[in-house]
């Protein structure tokens, strides 16, 4: 299965956001995250790192939005 985890780092402190992830996609300065069942969630966020064999993806609060 190609499915990730996704986690957001908060405070030095990584939080899984999502199980199963199938789709990230970019709209503006958020993220929209899908999982396997359809469920979406939008995050302000950019990604710091994806770890393919881990089938993990890293994501940091964006501060674009706060400017």
């Amino acid at each position: 299965m190609c499915e990730a985890h996704v986690f957001l780092v908060s405070d030095n402190k990584e939080d899984e956001i999502m199980e199963n992830c199938v789709l990230i996609k970019p709209d503006g300065n958020k993220l929209l995250l899908v999982d396997l069942f359809g469920a979406q969630k939008f995050v302000e966020a950019k990604i710091k790192e994806v770890q393919l064999l881990d089938h993990k993806v890293v994501l940091e609060k964006s501060n674009e939005g706060n400017k």
